[in-house]
């Protein structure tokens, strides 16, 4: 077995998180800006009805998936980690989004573990399930939650997950300072083990 289970959202965490908004403004007719993104929920960002935003999504939610950017030094860093850690990507993707998920972390060469399509934002006993030690996430509601069962949390800084942060939430702003965390994290609860044993 690998070192630490690490579960890891995707939208807006291994991809960068403001792609939608392209498709969205045209399709809505508006002009926001990633700025203008201060809330999670797309629709209320927008200023539309969630009625509408689904209707969006469902037409083109697809595609915005299989077009999604990914984030600066994630391949690298996921590359460095998956040679002593496991790697589980947890998201809230409906099921039906299943193959573009798989076929986007193909193509992007991204190492995994597994895949779970949640369908929720509910995440705790996933995490529960693959006995998680950090969390990488970008949904402020999602991170308060799975610290509040004990996780330890990557708040990976954006627009709209500004907040006090609660005990074991620590925010980061790149994937390399991801990578340093985890690493020292790594190091001290070998130390640990170590002592114990």
């Amino acid at each position: 077995m690998k070192g630490l289970s690490l579960c890891i959202d995707i939208d807006g965490t291994i991809t960068e998180a403001y792609d939608w908004i392209l498709r969205a403004n045209a399709y809505f007719n508006k002009k926001i800006t990633p700025e203008d993104v201060k809330v999670y929920d797309m629709h209320k960002a927008l200023g539309v009805e969630s009625d509408a935003y689904d209707k969006f999504y469902n037409l083109y939610g697809e595609l915005i998936h299989e077009e999604a950017r990914i984030r600066r030094d994630v391949k690298e860093v996921l590359d460095k980690l998956y040679e002593r850690h496991e790697i589980h990507f947890v998201t809230a993707r409906e099921g039906k989004m299943k193959d573009v998920t798989k076929r986007w972390l193909f193509q992007h060469g991204i190492p995994i573990d597994t895949l779970s399509l949640l369908g929720t934002h509910d995440k705790v006993s996933k995490a529960q399930e693959l006995d998680c030690d950090i969390f990488i996430e970008d949904r402020y509601e999602n991170a308060i939650q799975l610290a509040s069962y004990g996780f330890q949390v990557l708040l990976i800084d954006c627009y709209y997950n500004q907040g006090p942060l609660e005990k074991g939430i620590t925010r980061v702003n790149n994937w390399q300072e991801i990578k340093a965390f985890i690493e020292k994290y790594a190091q001290k609860t070998y130390h640990y083990s170590k002592i114990a044993t």
